[in-house]
C-alpha cells in the first residue's frame, strides 16, 4: 500500500458542521469525542476531491437504453480518472475507487499571543499521531501544565489570557519535519510561531478558542431579527493545519491527485458557507 500525507491549511474560517446543538452554540463543528479536537471527516475530503473530476456520462442498461431514476431523471456515472480514483455507486456497474482517504486530523491550532500577533500550538498527542501516520521521526517534548516549549528568549509567553513558563526551545528536527509538509506562505513563519503545550491545554484551546459567529436576518417589514433567524455558528479559525492520510495500491493514483491539485493552484473549499467566504484552504499531497 502506497501512502502520502494530504495537508489542509485553512485560509479562511472553516465550518464542517455537526448539526444542531442544545448548548449555547447552535451550529458546532465536528469534533473527536475523546479529545474534543476539531476534525474533518474523510467523506467530506473525498467529496471535495471527487468534484475535481466532474466527467460523467448517462448510464445505459444491457440493451443500450438510457436509464433514469424513480423521478425520471437521467442516471449519471463517473468515467475516466474520476471512476478510477473514486469508483461508482451505480447499482448495476458498482466499482470501488482506488484512492483511500482518512479523516483530517488537527496538527497545529492558531491562538492569540501577546507577542508576534499569534502562535501555532501543538501537543505531544498530535505530534505522536503525526509520526505514526507519516512515518517521520523527530523528538517530542512533553511540557507540564502551565509550561511551553517555544523558540523565544522570553521567560514567559501569554497565549489568550494564560501566562505560560517557557521551558526551552523546540528541537530543530521537529521544525524541519513540520515546515515542509505545507507550502502556504503563512506556514513558513513556523519556526518563530510554533509552541508545544501539554495535551490538556491543547484540548482546552482547541475546544474553547474557535470563532463564534452570530448570524441574523433582518425582517424588511419590522426592521428587527426575523423569527428563528438568530443563531450562533462555530468556525475553526484561519491558519489551522489539518492532515489526512491518503493511500492506494497504485502510485499513479496518488500522482493523479497531486497533479490535479496543482491545476487548481492547491486551493479548495471545504464545509459550509462557500458563498460567504468560509472554508477556503491550501491543500497539497506530500
Amino acid at each position: 500500500m502506497k501512502q502520502s500525507i494530504l495537508t489542509i491549511f485553512t485560509r479562511t474560517p472553516l465550518h464542517v458542521g455537526a448539526g444542531s446543538s442544545v448548548g449555547a452554540i447552535d451550529q458546532p463543528v465536528i469534533r473527536e469525542r475523546h479529545t474534543r479536537f476539531p476534525v474533518i471527516p474523510g467523506s467530506s475530503i473525498k467529496g471535495v476531491l471527487a468534484d475535481l473530476w466532474p466527467e460523467r456520462v448517462q448510464a445505459t442498461d444491457k440493451d443500450g437504453k438510457l436509464r433514469t431514476d424513480k423521478n425520471d431523471k437521467p442516471i449519471m456515472i463517473r468515467t475516466g480518472d474520476g471512476r478510477l480514483l473514486f469508483g461508482s455507486d451505480d447499482d448495476q456497474k458498482a466499482d470501488a475507487g482506488k484512492l483511500l482517504i482518512g479523516e483530517g486530523r488537527l496538527l497545529a491550532f492558531p491562538i492569540r499571543a501577546a507577542r508576534g500577533c499569534f502562535a501555532w500550538i501543538t501537543c505531544p498527542l498530535a505530534l505522536n499521531r503525526f509520526m505514526r501516520d507519516s512515518g517521520k521521526s523527530f523528538p517530542v517534548s512533553t511540557p507540564d501544565e502551565g509550561e511551553v516549549h517555544a523558540n523565544t528568549k522570553e521567560p514567559k509567553v501569554i497565549f489568550e489570557e494564560y501566562p505560560l513558563t517557557v521551558k526551552g526551545p523546540i528541537d530543530a528536527k521537529l521544525i524541519e519535519a513540520l515546515q515542509g509538509i505545507c507550502d502556504d506562505k503563512v506556514w513558513q513563519e513556523l519556526p518563530d510561531k510554533l509552541a508545544v503545550v501539554s495535551d490538556e491545554l491543547f484540548s482546552y484551546f482547541a475546544e474553547n478558542a474557535c470563532e463564534i459567529a452570530q448570524h441574523i436576518r433582518i425582517d424588511d417589514e419590522t426592521g428587527v431579527v426575523a423569527k428563528g433567524a438568530l443563531f450562533n455558528q462555530e468556525n475553526v479559525p484561519s491558519e489551522t493545519l489539518f492532515y489526512a492520510v491518503v493511500q492506494s495500491h497504485d502510485d499513479a493514483v496518488l500522482s493523479k491527485c497531486a497533479e490535479k491539485l496543482k491545476d487548481v493552484e492547491h486551493l479548495l473549499q471545504f464545509g459550509a458557507d462557500a458563498t460567504t467566504g468560509l472554508g477556503w484552504c491550501s491543500v497539497s499531497v506530500k
